[in-house]
């Protein structure tokens, strides 16, 4: 037991994992994993929940729980060893699940549960956990011909390591970039504090002036701020060609994507569905890939005569400013100089007023004051000096759930924001296991003595993030297969995120939630006001860019034929052709750093985003008409959405909460679209 992976009681002991404890960790639990299988597929005893389900979730649990660590510190503390193990591991784990999946003699025993006198017996969480099962032993190929099994399996084993290879260039490409700036006349416009990060980073590579990499912090800025043109260019070039045929050939992504999409529509068409699509939707709220593209059009209609708006203004702008030809690289620009001119803020002012121990105090007051718990801070080994951990705990000081917050930038961690799994809870013969979330950003690290400041975007990331991660710890389902995020359906998932975003509006939140860096003094309600009168600049065009994304991923998994003469760029071109306002450059490779469908479980699911962003508005209303801080309000939320987990339908839980079917009218109304255009 001397082997940190294979340690299942308490917490994770990240201070001592290594590269060299991967692979016999996993190697012993799949021996195990392999041991029981042959064990329950012998039993000649009728299976029930007790003698069947149960010993296989009691594993499933241990597995996931010690490859979550490895797949984690993979994503956050990347290194070559670490890497190489776990794409050591990667095939071993998924060709054992696939050959769990393909099982029949375990099919027959879910079957026959499903059919025997005891499943009526079953609670709620129980018989869908079956019923999940089913359908997994269907979608993954235990009803197919042997021959056909293999090919399935040998589809699946491939998947997983393209997708990791997909992110893994993706890192290597964005870790590789550099630019180093003498002069500091080509940084004019650019904030103090970016450029001061800068400045360290030059510094730690031994050299002297500015370094600018394509890591968000760095980058944003850069694309936000400089008057430098000529930099703005550089920059945006060599972010949007990213693991292309622009850079390093053995970082290109390009053949990668074409592999992916043909081995997922065989791995369809072997199940007989006509395209990957409808097989990613047999998962999901929405039933078909016509659905989506209904939803997603129908809301492009809607959204489109707002983004040409935006637009044409933009454009008229940047004539103003002398950039007639406006292109990809001056949008961010343009955009940032319109709003402070149209609103008299900017980004950097309204940054000042965030510094990280603010914001965290404000996002746990608001979790504290609707769901009527305590958030405190914690201890317990890290994998980086920079995490930090907490706990919630009820009002009676009982423990519910525990969570590790991992919010900087930097080299060896991949870009983005997200949380994952740790613990998942359930009860076991001790007692209830509380749940222990990881929740991961990017942002910008504390400069010289001034603590981390986050602009509102990112305090927005970290409520997303954090509801992600209310909806995993305040679950009180106690069976793991449904259990907090497990077997909600994805387009739903995202419903707890986008719900507690909305709360970065409200007054009564931020003015309790800022503290000027330099003075301390709260947000002004002037300047908050000014905020909100901002809220929706430009809404059109970020809603129809969040539609061009998700309709070129569910055209290119359901319209798209891999086989043939047109590329997924040409496909893209088509879909901008239909929604898009802002036309980047013919060497934007988009698709290649596309890693919510190529490398994450977003495939011919991107479009989840904007489905949930209706029930997560529409749920919302709620808290507009009863009051947003209203405590009633906020327990019938826990109980009939987050409490829930998995354990019914994503829709049942809405109506339940809601009282009804959702509407789209929330939605357009937080995004302004439902005045006539013209309308500020």
């Amino acid at each position: 037991m001397s082997n940190p992976l294979l340690h299942f009681s308490g917490l994770p002991q990240f201070d001592q994992v290594k590269p060299e404890h991967v692979s016999p960790a996993i190697g012993q639990l799949l021996e195990e994993g392999r041991a029981l299988v042959a064990k329950l597929v012998a039993d000649a005893q009728a299976p029930t929940w007790d003698n069947f389900a149960r010993p296989l979730e009691d594993f499933e649990e241990k597995l996931s729980r010690a490859w979550s660590q490895v797949s984690h510190m993979n994503s956050v503390v990347n290194t070559p060893e670490l890497r190489e193990a776990y794409n050591a591991n990667l095939p071993l784990l998924t060709a054992f699940y696939a050959d769990l999946s393909q099982n029949e003699a375990l099919y027959a025993k879910f079957k026959a549960i499903r059919v025997g006198n005891d499943f009526d017996g079953l609670n709620p969480a129980q018989k869908k956990i079956i019923e999940n099962e089913l359908r997994d032993f269907r979608l993954g190929g235990a009803e197919l011909p042997e021959a056909e099994k293999a090919r399935f399996k040998a589809i699946q084993e491939e998947l997983s390591t393209l997708s990791a290879r997909f992110e893994e260039n993706l890192l290597d490409t964005t870790n590789d970039f550099a630019l180093y700036v003498e002069q500091a006349s080509e940084l004019a416009g650019i904030p103090e504090d970016a450029l001061q990060a800068a400045r360290e980073a030059a510094e730690a590579d031994g050299r002297t002036g500015w370094k600018f990499t394509l890591h968000f912090p760095s980058y944003m800025p850069v694309l936000q701020y400089a008057d430098n043109r000529a930099l703005r260019e550089k920059l945006y070039y060599a972010y949007a060609t990213r693991a292309s045929e622009f850079g390093k050939p053995e970082w290109d992504n390009t053949a990668l994507i074409t592999r992916l999409l043909k081995l997922r529509a065989e791995a369809a068409s072997l199940l007989g569905f006509d395209n990957y699509a409808e097989l990613s939707l047999a998962t999901k709220m929405a039933q078909t890939p016509g659905e989506v593209e209904d939803f997603l059009r129908t809301l492009a209609v809607r959204a489109k005569p707002f983004a040409e708006k935006d637009m044409q203004e933009l454009r008229s702008y940047a004539a103003k400013l002398g950039l007639s030809d406006m292109q990809a690289w001056d949008v961010a620009y343009v955009s940032e100089k319109l709003r402070e001119d149209r609103y008299a803020f900017s980004d950097q002012e309204v940054k000042q007023y965030f510094p990280e121990a603010q914001v965290l105090q404000g996002l746990f007051r608001v979790t504290e004051t609707i769901f009527g718990v305590q958030v405190r801070r914690s201890q317990a080994p890290v994998w980086h000096a920079d995490v930090t951990f907490y706990e919630i705990v009820d009002r009676s000081g009982q423990l519910i759930g525990q969570f590790y917050l991992d919010l900087y930038a930097r080299n060896g961690k991949r870009g983005g924001a997200w949380m994952d799994e740790a613990i998942t809870r359930r009860r076991k013969s001790h007692g209830i296991e509380t749940p222990v979330a990881f929740l991961t950003c990017n942002f910008s690290a504390p400069v010289g003595d001034k603590p981390a400041l986050f602009t509102h975007d990112e305090v927005i990331t970290m409520f997303h993030e954090f509801g992600h991660g209310l909806h995993h710890l305040l679950t009180r389902v106690e069976d793991y297969g449904v259990s907090g995020i497990k077997g909600v359906e994805w387009d739903a998932v995202e419903l707890p995120s986008q719900f507690m975003e909305n709360f970065c509006w409200e007054w009564e939140v931020l003015r309790h939630m800022t503290s000027h860096v330099d003075t301390a003094v709260h947000l002004p309600r002037e300047l908050f006001d000014k905020m909100v009168a901002a809220k929706n600049f430009q809404a059109g065009m970020q809603t129809v860019r969040q539609i061009e994304f998700s309709l070129f991923d569910i055209l290119l998994h359901s319209a798209f034929d891999p086989n043939g003469d047109k590329s997924p760029l040409d496909l893209l071109e088509a879909v901008r052709d239909e929604v898009a306002v802002v036309r980047p450059p013919k060497w934007n490779r988009f698709p290649n750093n596309f890693s919510h469908i190529f490398a994450g479980g977003y495939a011919a699911g991107y479009y989840s985003y904007k489905w949930a962003e209706v029930l997560s508005a529409d749920a919302y209303s709620l808290f507009e008409e009863n009051g947003v801080l209203c405590e009633e309000t906020g327990h019938r939320f826990w109980s009939e959405i987050l409490a829930q987990g998995g354990s019914r339908p994503a829709l049942e839980s809405f109506v339940a909460f809601r009282g009804r079917q959702p509407t789209i009218d929330a939605l357009l109304r937080h995004n302004g679209m439902t005045d006539a255009v013209g309308a500020h």
